[in-house]
Order: C-alpha cells, then sequence, then structure tokens
C-alpha cells in the first residue's frame, strides 16, 4: 500500500510540474507501482495475504465470544486463569504447634462440662406408634 501511495504522490508532482519529481523520468515516477505488483505477487503467493485474513477473523471471533460471555454474565476465561493463579500462589500454613493446657484451663472445662447432660443422662425415649406390644 506503501508503494501506491508513493507512486501516486510522485505521479500528482510529475503531472503538475512540481519538486524534484518534475525532474525524474517517467520509469522512477511509475516504478512504485511496479514494486506494489511485485509485492502483492509475493505476498498472495507466500500464503502471507490468507494468513492475515484469517489471523483478522480469529480475532473477530475472540471479540465476539468475549462480548457475548461479558453480556451473558460470565467471565469463565478470567474466573479460570485467576483459579490456576491462586492454585500457583497457595502457601501451606505452617504446622501448628500443640498446645499444652494450663491446669487452670482444664479445671474450667470439667466445671462447664459438669452442668451440662451427657447423653446417658438423658430420659429414655418414648417408642414411636410402630412398635406396640400389648
Amino acid at each position: 500500500m506503501w508503494f501506491v501511495g508513493i507512486g501516486c504522490l510522485l505521479l500528482v508532482m510529475k503531472l503538475a510540474d512540481f519538486g524534484f519529481a518534475a525532474t525524474l523520468s517517467w520509469l522512477w515516477i511509475l516504478a512504485p507501482f511496479g514494486l506494489a505488483m511485485l509485492w502483492w505477487a509475493f505476498a498472495d503467493g507466500s500464503g502471507l495475504t490468507m494468513r492475515r485474513a484469517m489471523d483478522k477473523m480469529e480475532e473477530r471471533k475472540h471479540e465476539r465470544r468475549r462480548r457475548h460471555m461479558e453480556a451473558l454474565g460470565l467471565n469463565w476465561r478470567r474466573d479460570r486463569r485467576v483459579a490456576v493463579i491462586k492454585e500457583t500462589r497457595k502457601v501451606e500454613p505452617p504446622p501448628m504447634a500443640v498446645v499444652k493446657k494450663t491446669e487452670e484451663e482444664r479445671h474450667n472445662r470439667d466445671v462447664i462440662t459438669a452442668f451440662l447432660p451427657s447423653r446417658q443422662e438423658l430420659p429414655p425415649q418414648r417408642p414411636t406408634g410402630d412398635d406396640k406390644t400389648a
């Protein structure tokens, strides 16, 4: 595209007899158009043009998918990335030291549990209606 733009600029300058292009031969004025044709032939032959078109289509597809996911309120790709990052950054806490209870703490526990009924001190359960023996 640059070759075409430069060629057009040189052509206009030559026709208007303006600047340095007025003194150049027509071969130098038309050379950028020939270079543009060679570039396009190379780009098409090597697959560069098709690759660029495919990349553009992929970018559109990703953008469309992103917009639709955001419209639905789903940001699954970000959530997955955040989960992976959190998993890699996860730090295991240091093992906790065994806490030795003091005599006063053991006494307090015994006093509190003394007022709580244990399972054996509960009154017996009433038989349900299924088990009638008369």
